[in-house]
């Protein structure tokens, strides 16, 4: 596959494989409302914790398969078997709390259903169904966390979510659209438009 349009000016110009260039033009920053992808983004952020992003997003296609896409439902229902099958699993980050965690999230966001209607609802209601847009310059350094990443770190930890401490949120919020902190001159600066494939 050849690589994204390089006359494009981006965040930052050391995107020099495919994968990072397509993470940072087709996912990251963009809005999107899909449940699976917000869950599955919420669980591959979890699992970055202590390790390299781009580890972690490699193994995407594994994650995926090994984890029935994502789908919420089957994952909040797997079995002890199926939770050490996945451990054992030398495919994925084979660290179990981590494991354990993706399927104890997938069981919180199943009750919030009553509540705001679905995961999505719940999540783009703390920043009023809108994403928030900063205006970083190319050579600012963005900072670890900023709000409303501790609200809803708070909040998810408050309803049992693990993995969710403020930078972890913080990191995942931008990866979903909440908050879009491409730097000013990136082509996809400001941009807001939900996109709601996978």
């Amino acid at each position: 596959m050849p690589l994204q349009d390089i006359t494009l000016n981006r965040c930052h110009e050391d995107f020099y494989d495919q994968m990072r260039l397509e993470y940072h033009d087709k996912y990251w920053g963009t809005p999107s409302k899909n449940v699976r992808r917000l869950f599955e983004f919420l669980s591959l952020s979890g699992m970055q914790a202590g390790l390299n992003w781009w580890m972690v997003w490699k193994k995407r296609d594994a994650f995926k398969l090994a984890f029935d896409d994502f789908e919420i439902t089957k994952v909040a229902n797997y079995s002890q078997n199926k939770i050490l099958e996945l451990i054992q699993n030398k495919l994925l980050i084979r660290n179990k709390t981590k494991i354990n965690s993706i399927v104890n999230n997938a069981q919180r966001i199943l009750l919030l259903e009553d509540e705001y209607g679905g995961f999505d609802e719940y999540l783009w209601h703390f920043v009023g169904n809108t994403p928030k847009v900063n205006f970083w310059q190319q050579n600012d350094i963005v900072p670890a966390v900023l709000d409303p990443a501790e609200e809803i770190s708070k909040d998810m930890i408050h309803r049992g979510f693990k993995f969710c401490g403020p930078t972890i949120i913080y990191a995942y919020i931008q990866s979903v659209g909440l908050v879009n902190d491409h730097r000013i001159g990136c082509f996809k600066h400001g941009k807001i438009d939900f996109d709601m494939s996978r």
